[in-house]
């Protein structure tokens, strides 16, 4: 996976890209991140990035111009660009964008390659959506800069990449994962008890049928009690599910 990555502070990122999975996914060679700078392409000699709105206001807005530029040239002097500079996948970060959720981490892990538009000071120049694929945020919740929710973005989808996390099973059974949608179910280690609080008899008993079902019962009910809304998404898959399932045809007696 190869993700560029539009940013004034690629400083940001040193820490993140050398720590715990994301480390070893670039090791492995599984990750790939370069950053490009609007900087690079922005106008006279202080190669300005952003200018005063329109109508007047408060703060400074980034240029489309300049935006624009940049990521046209990732297109066309990116590595893997095709002549012609065919057009790399564009994500921009954005409180006005669709929150960024389990589904779409996985949808990005499938892209062989994309481009993550970090904005700073009060905002995009609004013809830039017109040269983006898509808006994404982390949340209704207003930031500084786009950079904290790339990093979120990078680390959610690299951990779903083939033999990065070593064991497949755990993006399987973690919370929101695509096959339930539910919360993880609640997990021990040792000690067996402390301070009163003992770990579940049925996880010490050695019975896996038990286990999965107590496990199973455990993540539906805490995503019931924490997220309505997921429980409720839950038991309409459920109910269709169990209308569309084949019927076991009776056998008829001799």
């Amino acid at each position: 996976m190869r993700a560029h990555v539009v940013t004034l502070f690629p400083e940001a990122f040193e820490g993140f890209l050398r720590t715990s999975f994301v480390s070893r996914a670039i090791a492995a060679k599984k990750l790939e991140v370069t950053f490009h700078s609007p900087r690079d392409f922005g106008l006279g000699a202080h190669k300005s990035v952003d200018d005063t709105p329109y109508g007047g206001g408060s703060g400074m807005v980034m240029r489309v111009d300049v935006m624009v530029a940049c990521l046209e040239h990732i297109d066309a002097a990116g590595v893997g660009a095709t002549p012609g500079g065919a057009r790399k996948y564009r994500v921009m970060m954005t409180p006005q964008g669709r929150p960024f959720d389990q589904p779409k981490a996985e949808e990005l892990a499938k892209r062989e390659e994309f481009v993550l538009i970090c904005g700073r000071y009060e905002g995009f120049d609004e013809r830039i959506r017109g040269h983006v694929d898509e808006e994404i945020s982390l949340g209704d919740f207003v930031m500084t800069g786009g950079e904290v929710a790339a990093m979120a973005i990078i680390d959610a989808t690299v951990r779903l990449l083939p033999g990065v996390l070593g064991n497949e099973d755990s993006t399987r059974e973690e919370s929101h994962s695509p096959e339930t949608g539910l919360l993880e179910y609640p997990q021990y280690t040792r000690p067996a008890e402390f301070r009163g609080e003992k770990v579940p008899d049925v996880l010490a008993g050695g019975n896996h049928a038990d286990i999965a079902e107590w496990r199973r019962e455990q993540a539906i009910e805490k995503t019931r009690i924490r997220r309505r809304d997921l429980y409720e998404r839950f038991v309409a898959k459920e109910a269709v599910m169990l209308m569309t399932a084949p019927q076991k045809k009776k056998k008829r007696s001799k």
